[in-house]
């Protein structure tokens, strides 16, 4: 559990996901996806090796370092080899692997002392927006992607920000970490997640050229409905974890519509 496995896996699925769309090469996309998904273990196990302390204070039984289940000192090593992975990944990718050392750097930076400041919200803004980016990077000639896609990605990033923070929220509190969802509260922070989402979504569907299907709109009302759904969980404070699955559950369906519009990451 030290590597953070839910936000771990949903990054790397993303990122595969992103490939795809983009048109790389089997190899090309593989060698990206493998920069991400170790960058992510890098991100998860320094997280747990810096919060020890503290997770140990509000006895998070499902932090392996704070129980007593894997020393610091092991999670440390591990986060350093992943990092160094990450690096020797990336570097064949050129301007794509230097965007993905952008998102493992924004991980950190948050680790470091972003999550604990109202910037709490800049580095996944700045992660999630710049992943597409990672994928066309890697195309000849190193195209950017579109606006669209870049908004769409910092807006999921946020959303999955305050949604992944809301379960711990008083813990933190506790323990003096004031992020922006701590300023914010619970009920502003429950509200404003799902949001994010729907607009996120908005974007996807309408950002690329052409007329919206009315497949679209169908997609667009029911992702509605989740976003409220999600504003009502977060509203009354229970199955507070569903929003995260939620928040990834949408990003997949956003990327399978997406996908099936037949639209462009450079359009």
């Amino acid at each position: 559990m030290s590597c953070h496995p839910l936000p771990t896996v949903a990054v790397t699925g993303l990122t595969a996901g992103l490939a795809a769309l983009a048109g790389l090469p089997v190899g090309t996309g593989a060698l990206l996806v493998a920069a991400v998904f170790t960058g992510q273990l890098s991100i998860g196990w320094s997280n747990d090796a810096i919060d020890a302390a503290r997770d140990a204070r509000t006895e998070r039984s499902d932090k392996p370092v704070a129980s007593g289940g894997v020393s610091r000192r092991t999670v440390w090593t591990a986060a350093v080899v992943a990092l160094i992975a990450t690096v020797g990944f990336s570097v064949p990718l050129r301007a794509g692997g230097a965007a993905a050392l952008v998102v493992v750097a924004c991980g950190w930076a948050y680790n470091l002392g972003l999550k604990g400041t109202w910037l709490s919200f800049l580095p996944y803004a700045i992660a999630f927006g710049i992943l597409p980016a990672a994928a066309t990077l890697c195309l000849p000639g190193a195209p950017w992607p579109a606006p669209w896609a870049m908004a769409a990605g910092a807006l999921l990033g946020v959303a999955a920000h305050l949604l992944n923070v809301l379960p711990d929220l008083d813990d933190d509190l506790r323990t003096g970490v004031r992020g922006l969802p701590q300023r914010l509260g619970r009920r502003a922070t429950a509200v404003l997640g799902p949001t994010l989402l729907l607009i996120a979504s908005g974007v996807i569907l309408a950002g690329p050229p052409g007329p919206t299907p009315a497949w679209g709109w169908v997609a667009g009302v029911m992702l509605a409905v989740v976003a409220a759904t999600g504003v009502r969980i977060g509203l009354v404070g229970e199955r507070l974890r569903v929003l995260f699955l939620a928040a990834v559950l949408v990003a997949v369906a956003d990327l399978v519509l997406f996908a099936a519009s037949g639209a462009s990451l450079l359009s």
